[in-house]
């Protein structure tokens, strides 16, 4: 039977793009959810038959009452698996406590290293020799989940902060697609702070 995934995005969302055409197979793309009316993610996702909603976090007087909608939005569609693919809102406990197991991100940089914001730029500052992303569940505290998997990019010389980020960008289409599979795989199992990754059945 197949895994109902929802896909939460703010803007283009490009790795949600990348999950759909990446055909997963066991994998329905059952929406995809947006906190901004006017994100092109939206109109890419319409245009493929995929259903779509926004909620506009701006309509709502707190974080609690807007994740708590965000929440009725996202069951309405029975997820197996909710992705964060570039959503742009921190999560209150109470909603990541109720997706627990079955909520994933991306973050832009080898977690635990550069947790937040700007992380390319920080690692350039930092002089870091390795830069990449991570894909990893959702806890209560920001960036800090059990890994899922990580890729890493070396960090040239001459490097901006938005040619790192195009590089490691790369990675994130290549690495999030496969992370979404292992779930849908039934392959990925936490065991504390660690994920383990079975191996593929014959």
């Amino acid at each position: 039977m197949s895994k109902n995934i929802v896909i939460l995005v703010s803007g283009r969302g490009s790795n949600m793009r990348k999950i759909v055409e990446a055909a997963i197979p066991g994998a329905r793309i059952a929406a995809v959810i947006s906190n901004r009316p006017t994100a092109e993610g939206l109109t890419w996702a319409e245009e493929r038959g995929i259903a779509t909603a926004a909620l506009d976090h701006r309509n709502f007087d707190s974080r609690d009452a807007f994740d708590a909608e965000l929440a009725k939005l996202i069951d309405s569609h029975a997820p197996d698996l909710v992705v964060l693919a570039g959503f742009m809102r921190i999560l209150t406990p109470g909603f990541v406590n109720h997706y627990q197991g079955r909520l994933i991100n991306v973050h832009p940089s080898l977690l635990p290293a550069f947790t937040g914001l700007n992380t390319h730029q920080r690692a350039i500052d930092e002089g870091v020799k390795l830069a990449g992303c991570t894909i990893h569940f959702v806890t209560a505290e920001l960036d800090h989940g059990p890994i899922i998997a990580q890729a890493a990019v070396p960090v040239l010389e001459d490097d901006t902060a938005e040619r790192l980020a195009e590089r490691v960008l790369q990675e994130e289409h290549e690495l999030y697609p496969l992370a979404v599979r292992w779930f849908v795989e039934n392959r990925l199992t936490i065991d504390g702070h660690r994920v383990h990754v079975s191996p593929a059945h014959a």
